[in-house]
């Protein structure tokens, strides 16, 4: 890997960001120079520090003598007795951030052992198989419970049903790399979400953040994706009447978080002012049922843009401009109101940005500019007209101009994520102003989604294991 002394002068740097004792020189990653490409391999090596087996065993940090099982996928190894400003523990499964890890795994082009099975995704499906067992059997929690610690009990926290969804979409992705027998157990994982998810789809649930309860986006998108991939699925399971109902029923309903403006993240919520435009919409092109050319999506898509690149907007972020001046970024956050940094007590007016929110807005436009290629006509009316005009793409602009235009904007958000990125490893966020890398260290979801938009510009995600199908967005 290739990189270059840099320096940084701590003129008018606040050490509460960085850290008092935080090096002045130090090597940087050279990210114009850095091949993305080659470079997610490297990250797929990082992130997979955090999947367990029968050999790579972790203990857990609050309780001496409990271990891990095999295929946990911890969010981070970061809690506060190892990461001073952070009050929050990461040594847990969350079942969306596993779901999101396994699909990498299996789309990696990992070499398999003999027989062509993946070890890791494995231990993958039986961990959730656990967790799954061990969610029925509480008499306190759903098959929606969110997040399970390392030996894949319960633990304490919050219903989010678009956990099972991405699950059973992950599953349908790596089918073929399991055995016969873990097969199985993946189709009877599969088939428990699919009756659980008939029965509460249309109802609240706790949202992408773990903030609040109410109609999300994000989860009502992944259901849909999840709906519309199992109702024509080849891995053998029957799809029930509801299914088709469903389908229907979650496009009527996503429209209408369309405000006039933009696709509001979660109704009917007591949520703060501040709460849009989120980043779950984007979000929810990656993981969910969405379509890049949606042009509601784009008009929402240039406000978020606007809210953390524009100087003029109550919600810039300066190291946005300090980046553009390297000809990198923009980084983005969650949403205007954010104030979680990975330490609860002392939360931060406006957030910071974060890794997997910037890749995520680079992987839908990769994902926008493969769909322009494909149709040889750029999705532009009054809504997405704005989008397109920051990209400085209008009606004379040919498909080609505007494919092109996409990719070299998501190109330079990887690489301020690269440039930021602390020899390589990513944490959860970065500081808004002046870069550096904050909260929980080697966060998962940040190597997963850096991964994911590498395929997506390289025209390489694959589907789930489904047959073809019409693709539909809300319906307006």
């Amino acid at each position: 890997m290739t990189v270059a002394l840099w320096s940084q002068s701590m003129t008018g740097a606040n050490p509460a960001h960085i850290g008092a004792n935080a090096p002045t020189v130090k090597p940087r990653p050279a990210f114009a120079q850095t091949d993305l490409v080659a470079l997610s391999r490297y990250f797929s090596l990082l992130m997979m520090r955090n999947i367990t087996s029968d050999g790579y065993v972790i203990e857990d940090p609050t309780s001496p003598g409990v271990f891990s099982a095999p295929g946990c996928v911890i969010a981070a190894p970061s809690y506060p007795a190892n990461t001073p400003g952070v009050d929050q523990d990461y040594v847990f499964n969350w079942v969306r951030d596993g779901a999101i890890t396994a699909i990498e795994i299996a789309l990696a082009g990992l070499l398999p052992v003999p027989g062509g099975v993946s070890p890791s995704l494995v231990d993958y499906v039986n961990f959730a198989a656990l967790c799954q067992a061990n969610a029925k059997n509480s008499a306190t929690v759903t098959l929606g419970h969110a997040c399970f610690t390392i030996t894949g009990e319960v633990r304490p926290w919050s219903e989010q049903n678009d956990g099972p969804a991405i699950q059973s979409i992950a599953i349908m992705t790596l089918f073929d790399q399991l055995d016969g027998a873990t097969q199985t157990i993946a189709k009877q994982l599969v088939e428990a979400n699919l009756a659980y998810l008939l029965e509460v789809y249309q109802n609240k649930t706790t949202n992408l953040w773990e903030e609040y309860e109410g109609y999300s986006f994000f989860a009502r998108a992944v259901q849909l994706r999840f709906f519309r991939e199992i109702s024509t699925n080849t891995i053998g399971i029957a799809v029930p009447a509801g299914v088709a109902d469903a389908i229907s029923w979650l496009e009527s309903q996503l429209a209408i978080h369309w405000n006039g403006q933009l696709y509001v993240s979660i109704l009917d919520a007591a949520e703060q002012a501040g709460y849009d435009a989120n980043i779950d919409i984007v979000s929810s092109v990656c993981y969910g049922g969405i379509e890049p050319t949606d042009t509601k999506l784009l008009a929402t898509a240039a406000i978020l843009r606007r809210q953390w690149a524009d100087p003029s907007s109550s919600n810039y972020y300066p190291v946005n401009g300090a980046d553009a001046a390297k000809g990198l970024g923009p980084l983005f956050g969650r949403y205007p109101g954010d104030h979680y940094d990975g330490d609860v007590a002392a939360p931060v007016v406006g957030g910071h940005p974060w890794a997997l929110c910037t890749a995520n807005f680079a992987e839908f436009q990769y994902r926008l500019a493969n769909a322009i290629d494909a149709s040889g006509a750029i999705p532009l009316d009054q809504f997405s007209e704005p989008f397109f005009a920051e990209l400085g793409l209008g009606a004379s602009s040919s498909a080609a101009e505007a494919s092109a235009a996409l990719r070299a904007s998501s190109d330079v958000m990887l690489r301020a994520i690269v440039y930021h990125s602390d020899h390589y490893e990513l944490s959860e966020q970065f500081d808004g102003t002046v870069g550096y890398e904050k909260s929980v260290r080697n966060l998962t979801w940040s190597y997963a989604s850096f991964l994911s938009a590498v395929r997506a510009r390289s025209a390489a995600a694959p589907a789930a294991k489904s047959k073809p199908r019409n693709s539909r967005g809300p319906k307006s």
